[in-house]
């Protein structure tokens, strides 16, 4: 993607940028959504995007979220601070059933820092939601983890060491997992 001539940030540190200085590569079929309103997401979902303070989809987000929620494979590449972790909150909240007590969507990242960023981004953009969002990694109480995820959430956000660990003792359970994101930084 080449590099923009103009960025400013916005909500969460993600870049606004104009189209025009961004290069795109996507799939065939793949239709830009230009506005939030016309994504067909939970209006909750809406209240909790326009209270974070965005007022359009970044260019990411319009052309990911969609193919996210009707339930392609989806490989999305951008620079630093162009709204990625946004387009995965809105995404997961989205798919989310918050009437179902179990863990639908895990989030693996390669550091606890954007484990825990992307956690805090979730439970902003879902707040209407009340969606459930526990991030599991190393550094943090395992005590603390397995208690969390024995009362239920609907999502994980975690290192791949600490989710294998809750993994294995059988307190992370996957059988309701809709949604696997891996992330990278590259």
């Amino acid at each position: 993607m080449a590099a923009p001539t103009t960025s400013r940030r916005g909500p969460g540190g993600a870049r606004n940028m104009d189209d025009e200085n961004l290069t795109f590569e996507t799939s065939p079929g793949v239709e830009v959504v230009s506005s939030f309103d016309h994504m067909g997401i939970k209006d909750e979902l809406l209240r909790g995007i326009y209270g974070y303070g965005f007022e359009k989809p970044s260019a990411i987000q319009q052309r990911a979220v969609l193919p996210i929620i009707n339930g392609r494979d989806v490989i999305a590449q951008a620079q630093s601070g162009t709204g990625k972790t946004s387009m995965i909150s809105l995404s997961v909240c989205q798919i989310v059933d918050t009437a179902v007590r179990e863990v639908q969507a895990l989030i693996l990242s390669p550091t606890r820092e954007l484990a825990s960023q992307t956690e805090r981004v979730m439970l902003s953009i879902g707040d209407f939601l009340n969606i459930q969002v526990h991030s599991c990694i190393g550094g943090k109480s395992i005590g603390e983890d397995i208690r969390r995820l024995e009362n239920g959430v609907h999502v994980v956000s975690g290192t791949p060491g600490r989710v294998c660990d809750m993994i294995k003792r059988r307190t992370l359970r996957t059988r309701a997992i809709k949604l696997l994101i891996l992330l990278m930084r590259c």
